[in-house]
């Protein structure tokens, strides 16, 4: 089955990296095509940044994201501009703190940038904790295969704090499908 997930965020939140471990993660540890593209420019310094990722049990035969289907969003500015414009039938992870706006789609609110803050003392993996909840509500790649694809990602000594905040973000995730907006 083919999914086409766009994340979106400010610059340096991790939305680039949260979809090369989405991507590592289908295509390594799930044995699924997957393909990765992002945007570059003035979103590093703190505007709106996009990163996107096609898995697909078929070869992709084209690598831009056209028609998403899930949508991470982690900033309001995100969502204005690549997250507004959702179809009814898509799925959003929106970060609950800092998204105001609800979209007209399946949507889970996900405390991650809080949670990052509060419980992990690091706001850094908030991304992290986004992916397990994006992987506990939409079941995309398996628990086992991001796990891998977060511990072949991160820093050496990081380890730790990363597999909590994807543990975290699990918990989160299968706690806000619980409770399902639409």
């Amino acid at each position: 089955m083919r999914h086409e997930v766009r994340f979106s965020g400010f610059g340096g939140q991790g939305i680039i990296l949260s979809a090369v471990i989405l991507g590592r993660a289908a295509a390594i540890h799930d044995g699924k095509y997957a393909v990765q593209t992002q945007v570059y420019g003035p979103e590093a310094r703190g505007g709106a940044s996009m990163s996107a990722v096609i898995i697909d049990d078929e070869p992709i035969l084209y690598p831009e994201v056209t028609h998403p289907d899930i949508y991470v969003i982690m900033s309001q500015e995100g969502f204005l501009k690549y997250g507004a414009g959702a179809p009814e039938d898509a799925v959003m992870l929106l970060d609950s703190e800092l998204v105001q706006d609800r979209p007209g789609c399946t949507f889970y609110p996900i405390p991650a940038t809080y949670e990052a803050k509060n419980t992990l003392k690091k706001v850094i993996v908030a991304n992290i904790v986004m992916l397990g909840a994006l992987i506990a509500t939409t079941g995309i790649v398996s628990e086992e295969a991001i796990e891998r694809a977060v511990l072949d990602s991160v820093p050496k000594g990081t380890e730790d704090l990363n597999i909590r905040a994807l543990n975290l973000g699990f918990d989160l995730g299968k706690r806000s499908k619980e409770n399902e907006t639409a």
